[in-house]
């Protein structure tokens, strides 16, 4: 029996877990302020990241977060983004800040529609925004305040056509290849790097 994919609907906070069709007095409000509090964890820190490259392309607040797409985020014009996040600030006990680098692999890209895997790896997106949470103080670091980040815009050109590990990208090689650009600016460059890549595979 073939099933299709699920399509979730948009979540107001207040909806309750139940226990013989009675609430229990856990709301996914509750779900959520347990999961996802620490803004600082890698994964949370991830998806804090495409919701910012998305608040700044203009979000789409009726959908749902693709959790399966070939990339992270389209934009209302048909961009597709990758979200890279890094932070020299982890949750965990540090004796040192940590080395920042980005990971930029190509992957095989699996199609929820169908349950079938593409055969070859490669980058999917137009564009790849990487967001380095720069603040280094543990004590006053927020990752809601978007004067804490920086972001790295590349076109994915850019990227099949850099020379050194197709792998990962240090902070240092980034820094060669673009400027960081604070978050007033940022969907300027991502138009800007979106455009030369059309041109490049034009």
């Amino acid at each position: 029996m073939m099933l299709e994919k699920t399509n979730p609907s948009i979540k107001t906070g207040l909806e309750t877990l139940k226990f013989n069709n009675t609430s229990i007095g856990f709301t996914v409000l509750d779900f959520w302020k347990w999961s996802v509090s620490d803004l600082l964890s890698n994964a949370t820190r991830g998806r804090l990241a495409e919701f910012i490259v998305a608040s700044a392309v203009g979000i789409n607040r009726t959908a749902v977060r693709n959790e399966w797409s070939a990339y992270d985020l389209e934009s209302d014009d048909g961009i597709k983004i990758e979200v890279k996040s890094a932070a020299y600030v982890q949750s965990w006990h540090q004796n040192a800040l940590s080395k920042i680098q980005f990971t930029i692999k190509p992957a095989l890209y699996w199609d929820a529609d169908t349950n079938k895997q593409a055969k070859e790896k490669k980058r999917h997106a137009d564009v790849y925004v990487l967001c380095l949470l720069h603040h280094d103080n543990k004590s006053t670091i927020d990752p809601l305040n978007l004067d804490h980040w920086e972001f790295y815009v590349l076109a994915t050109k850019q990227l099949n056509d850099y020379t050194r590990s197709q792998h990962s990208i240090t902070l240092r090689s980034l820094k060669q290849l673009t400027n960081a650009v604070k978050y007033d600016y940022l969907k300027n460059k991502i138009l800007e790097k979106n455009l030369l890549n059309a041109r490049s595979n034009g």
